[in-house]
C-alpha cells in the first residue's frame, strides 16, 4: 500500500478523534508541518493535548489551533511568542506542562526508545519537579520524568523516498526525528519526494519503518520565517579584486 496520500485530509483520515495526544514536529515556524496542522484544525477535532517546543506564533502553526480553541493541554518549553497562548492560559481556559527543553526532548526521544521514565537532576528544587518521584544516585538528587507516546505525531521532512525514509534539513531538523519514533502513527510532510534508492543510506535520518503516511508539499508552499533578521554588508576595501 502506498505512503503517499493526495492531501493532508486525506492523510490524517480516520486518525483524528477528540481527546488524542499529538507530537508535533517543528521549533517556532521552523520545520514545522503546517499543512498537517491545517487539515487537523479544518477536521474540527477538540480537546487535544499537543506535545510541541512552543505554539509558534498567533495566525501560523499551531497558533491556528489555538485560536480556534481546539487544544485543551499543551507540553512545552517555551511559548513566549503567542498572545492567544498567554490569554487563554491566564484565563484558566489552557492547561500547560512546562519542561526545561533537553527534558522534553529526552522525554520523547524515551517515549520512542520504550523507556518509561528516566532521572534528570534538571529541575529539581523547582516547581518542575513538584509532585514527581525523586532519588538519590552518588549522594545527588534526581527528579523523574517519564517518557512521551503520542497517539499521532506530525512532522515536516527536506526529502523522502516513497518508502518513507525522511532526511531533514538544518535546523528544521529540531524536533521531527524524535516525535517520527514516538508516536503510534506518524504522518510526515515532505518537500522533496523520490524513489528508493535515490537518497544515500548514510543521509536517512528517520528510517522509513516509522512513517507510515505522507503527502508532498505543493509548488510554491511557503515556509514562514518567525523573525527575519538582516545586516548591512560591509562595503568592499578600496583596491580589492
Amino acid at each position: 500500500m502506498s505512503k503517499v496520500y493526495p492531501d493532508a485530509k486525506a492523510a490524517l483520515a480516520g486518525l483524528l478523534r477528540d481527546g488524542m495526544m499529538i507530537h508535533s514536529g517543528g521549533f517556532g515556524l521552523c520545520g514545522i508541518p503546517a499543512l498537517l496542522i491545517e487539515a487537523i484544525r479544518d477536521a474540527g477535532v477538540k480537546d487535544l493535548t499537543i506535545v510541541s517546543n512552543n505554539a509558534g506564533i498567533d495566525d501560523a502553526g499551531l497558533g491556528l489551533l489555538l485560536k480556534t480553541r481546539q487544544v485543551k493541554r499543551m507540553v512545552s518549553s517555551y511559548v513566549g511568542e503567542n498572545k492567544t497562548f498567554a490569554e487563554q492560559f491566564l484565563a484558566g481556559e489552557l492547561e500547560i506542562e512546562f519542561n526545561p527543553q533537553g527534558t522534553l526532548a529526552e522525554r520523547i526521544r524515551a517515549g520512542g526508545a520504550g523507556i518509561p521514565a528516566f532521572y534528570t537532576k534538571t529541575g529539581v528544587g523547582t516547581a518542575v519537579a513538584e509532585g514527581k518521584p525523586t532519588a538519590v544516585f552518588d549522594g545527588e538528587t534526581y527528579v523523574q520524568e517519564r517518557g512521551i507516546v503520542a497517539d499521532l505525531a506530525i512532522v515536516h521532512a527536506w526529502k523522502a523516498d516513497t518508502e518513507g525514509n525522511l532526511v531533514y534539513r538544518k535546523t528544521a531538523r529540531n524536533f521531527n526525528p524524535i516525535m517520527a519514533t514516538a508516536a503510534k502513527v506518524t504522518v510526515a510532510q515532505v518537500e522533496h519526494l523520490v524513489q528508493p534508492g535515490e537518497i544515500d543510506p548514510d543521509h536517512i535520518i528517520t528510517p522509513g519503518i516509522f512513517v507510515k503516511r505522507m503527502i508532498v508539499c505543493p509548488p510554491g508552499y511557503e515556509k514562514r520565517i518567525e523573525q527575519r533578521t538582516i545586516r548591512q554588508r560591509a562595503p568592499a576595501a578600496a583596491g580589492a579584486d
